[in-house]
Formats: structure tokens, sequence, C-alpha cells
């Protein structure tokens, strides 16, 4: 409906549409008005201002998407898709929260609950009549349908990974000496200026920031200054960052000159960093000696001969970002998950494995079941844990 919205005085803030949404008809599942204005912000502000005086209050984080769950709208893993569609950084990581939201997650969830049931009710169904005898046929089925679920939850675990990994993408680090070429090497992969290069050492003094996204994987570049004895306050700082950013990377990208020789310095900074990080070895400036772009894997770091100035090698780079990342391409069938629903899933896989080795103790067998389901039933809300439902809401975006 056409209408003037008004001021108590009865002047026009504004004129637009009113639209009702009848209770279950809406987003939420309740009842709900909807006013379209024209999207002045000091228009809207005014708006607000007098909805609230009329008895409204302002929404909470996630408060719409919220009611929409408790009124069974949404489960638990739709409504977290909600906020990750609003924040993908990719088409491929919005396709993939569009059928998170849509209920792909939630239905593969749901088949392997569906199949843990029929498991569940066969077991205690042995526990219940003890007096009947199980014969070798029936621990059989029993079996199989372990190992089927088994199958199935491994198969959901790779897929979710992949699409935790495309909200989350991979932080790396770029490391090494002053002036080896760490920005220009951050400049080339991000495809821009992001980061001021001269010839003078120290250039970088604090982190430098760019996200590129690698067949829709997020990769987060972090190029720190560069790694030697400080010789003053300023450049000590910006080292002391460089540590602490290389503590919380998930990869790093270890930058030398080509033709340089290799310094005890470089040696021992190699040596300090995180046991099991990955490390490349990028040799840069391979423009200057001549030297041809290869991609060397070997004992101890894998190393890239490039040139960040020309590009050349730099494809090898982008590849072992991918590859450490652990992406495997699957096609359009991906869904959003997060790190809580990777780690249910891990408790799932967990239990089921405990089931396997008490599967001649019908108790215990039923037990890790139920452990099971349960591990399940929380990645789509299937509980009453009100603190974990606030922690996940608040993290929306206001009213959404």
């Amino acid at each position: 409906m056409f209408a003037a919205f008004r001021e108590t005085d009865g002047s026009v803030i504004d004129e637009g549409i009113a639209l009702f949404f009848p209770a279950p008809h809406s987003y939420t599942g309740e009842d709900v008005l909807e006013l379209q204005g024209h999207g002045s912000p000091i228009v809207l502000a005014q708006l607000v201002r007098r909805c609230v005086a009329l008895g409204a209050r302002l929404a909470e984080p996630g408060e719409f998407t919220r009611r929409a769950f408790l009124n069974e709208r949404l489960d638990l893993a739709q409504a977290e898709s909600v906020a990750d569609l609003i924040d993908a950084q990719s088409v491929e990581a919005a396709r993939s929260a569009a059928r998170s939201l849509q209920g792909e997650f939630s239905r593969r969830v749901h088949a392997l609950v569906d199949a843990l049931i029929e498991l569940r009710m066969h077991v205690e169904a042995c526990i219940d009549f003890p007096e009947e005898e199980l014969d070798a046929a029936d621990r059989d089925l029993q079996m199989e349908r372990l190992a089927a679920v088994t199958a199935d939850l491994d198969r959901l675990r790779d897929e979710a990974r992949q699409g935790a990994l495309l909200r989350d993408g991979l932080m790396v680090v770029l490391i090494g000496r002053p002036n080896v070429g760490k920005s220009s090497l951050l400049n080339r992969l991000a495809g821009e200026d992001v980061a001021i290069v001269t010839p003078v050492a120290g250039t970088t003094r604090d982190y430098v920031r760019a996200t590129l996204s690698l067949e829709g994987v997020p990769i987060h570049l972090v190029d720190t200054a560069g790694l030697r004895e400080a010789t003053d306050e300023v450049e000590r700082i910006g080292v002391e960052r460089t540590w602490r950013a290389v503590s919380e990377a998930g990869a790093a990208l270890w930058v030398t000159e080509s033709g340089a020789a290799a310094q005890e310095e470089e040696q021992a900074q190699l040596a300090r960093l995180p046991r099991g990080l990955p490390v490349l070895h990028v040799i840069n400036k391979i423009d200057l000696t001549g030297e041809a772009a290869q991609f060397l894997a070997g004992p101890g770091p894998a190393t890239a001969l490039i040139s960040a100035r020309t590009g050349d090698g730099v494809l090898a780079v982008r590849k072992w970002l991918l590859d450490t990342a652990g992406w495997k391409p699957h096609g359009e069938g991906l869904f959003m998950a997060r790190e809580r629903h990777l780690q249910a899933l891990a408790g799932a896989r967990g239990h089921l494995s405990q089931a396997g080795d008490h599967s001649q103790a019908f108790e215990l067998f039923a037990e890790e079941l139920r452990l099971t389901q349960r591990e399940l039933n929380g990645i789509t809300g299937e509980f009453g844990a009100d603190e974990l439902l606030g922690e996940i809401f608040s993290r929306f975006c206001i009213g959404k």
C-alpha cells in the first residue's frame, strides 16, 4: 500500500510503501510490517525515531534471524548461512552460503541422523530384548550400517572442510630480509600496488595486508617488516610484529634473492618458524640473474624461482597456496561451513569410531551412537543451548 509516513504534528517524513506479511508467511514466521522509503539516511533515521516513539524498539544484532530460527523457519545451520552470505568474499563463497541457506548442508546432516536412528533402533532392541538370540547375520547388518554411516560422515566432513575454507581462507605471511622483494611479490599476487616498493631496505615497518581470491578461496597475505637486526626502535617493533604474525599464520612465503649467498642469520630465522608451519622458499629476482622460473619439491621447504617484477613463476606460487590451503575443486555442490560445524563433525566421527570398538557391548555401542547423534543435532540446532544461540546471533549485523 502506498502511504505517507508522518511526524507527530502530521507533517510528512517521507512517502513510500507499507507491506504487511501475516504470520507465518514472513522471514521470521511472525506478523511483519515493512516500510519502504526513499533510502536517505536522514529520512530513514527520522522514520525509525517515529516508529520507536509509537512503541517499537530497535532490533538487536541477529534478532530477525534468531526469531526465524526459534519459529522453525530456519534451522541453525541455515541461520548462520545468512551471515555467511552477507560476509561472502567471493562469488563461490556466496553461492555456497546460498546453498546452505536453501538447506543443502542441513539435508545432508538430517540424512545422517536418520541413518543413525535406524541403527540405534536395531541396537537398542537387542538391549531391550536380551532373551532374543542375535544371530551372525544381524551383527553383520549392524556393522554394514555403521560402515555406511561412517563413509557418509567422512564425505560430509571433507565437503564441510572445503566450505569452511571458502569462508575463512588461509592467512599467509611473507617473511625474509629487507629488500628481497616481499612487497613486490605481495603486489604481484594481489594484482595491485598495495605495498610501497623502493630500493631502500626497511621500507615496510608494519603489516601490509591484502586478500586475493584463488578459485574462490580467500588468501589473506601479510607483508611484514624485513627480518634483520633492528637499527632503530620503530624497526625493532616492526620485527616483533612480524614474529607475532608468523605465530598466527597458516603458511609462510620465505623470500630470498636469486644469486645471494645463504646467510647464517636467514637460516636462524627459518629455524625459528613454528614447527609444522607450511613454508615455501621463494627465490626472487631471477630476472636479474637470468635463471629460469621453476618449482622444486624436495626435502625441506619446496622452492619456487620467480620474478615478482615480471611475474615469471608466480603461477606456481599461487598453486602452492591453494594446495597448502587444502583446496579440492568440487564443482557446484559445495555448501558453507564454520569451525563449529567442523568440530561437531569431528566429534561425531570420534564417537562412531568408539561405537565400532564397542560393537559387542550393546550398551556402550548404543551410547556412542547416541553421542554421535547429539553432535550432529548440534549443527542444525536441535538442542536447548541458549548461551550458544546468543553467541551465534550476536555476531550478525544489527537487525538482520
